[in-house]
């Protein structure tokens, strides 16, 4: 089974964050939710607070498949303030596994340099953030290990691209169906 790590901060976006998890789970992926704090408690950027499966610390975070990085304000400045979390995207960016980011959050991604000449998208205005990438106006990127989405808008394009990413378009198409999705 497919493992995914889904890291909230306070602040996160909750649409982007539990579109996702609803998704994943739905196509039969292990999604976990994962909060960057110390308390399994996370309050969202519209004030939905969220039990998390996990903390950071109890997590077995090398073992997923993906990470995703919910976007939000201030979500996207507290996850890239956590060093345990940037010290586990490099990893994974390294090591080519699959890294997804939303809305601000590939911001974070670009500060942190990983998107050198890929093909990237994010909020509007978080633009001079992707230092070194490609800006795309696409509303959901794939470049190499990494996928980026505009914004809570595109959650569930972007919920439904890392189903074909990890499962194949067959099983994504078979989501999308039976959530009754018409784009």
């Amino acid at each position: 089974m497919k493992k995914v790590n889904i890291y909230l901060a306070d602040g996160f976006e909750e649409i982007e964050a539990l579109t996702v998890v609803d998704v994943l789970r739905r196509a039969g992926v292990e999604a976990n939710t994962v909060a960057i704090t110390n308390a399994k408690e996370v309050r969202g950027a519209h004030n939905i607070t969220v039990i998390a499966d996990k903390t950071f610390d109890e997590m077995d975070n090398n073992a997923a498949d993906m990470l995703v990085l919910p976007g939000g304000m201030p979500g996207t400045t507290n996850l890239e303030k956590h060093e345990g979390l940037k010290s586990l995207i490099k990893q994974f960016y390294h090591e080519e596994k699959l890294i997804a980011a939303i809305c601000a959050a590939p911001s974070i991604l670009g500060k942190m340099e990983l998107l050198e000449s890929s093909r990237a998208t994010c909020y509007p205005g978080f633009e001079k953030d992707l230092k070194g990438a490609i800006h795309s106006d696409d509303l959901v990127v794939r470049h190499k290990n990494i996928i980026t989405s505009k914004g809570p808008g595109t959650a569930l394009l972007f919920a439904l691209d890392l189903v074909e990413i990890l499962l194949g378009k067959e099983k994504m198409e078979v989501i999308k169906e039976s959530m009754i999705v018409q784009k």
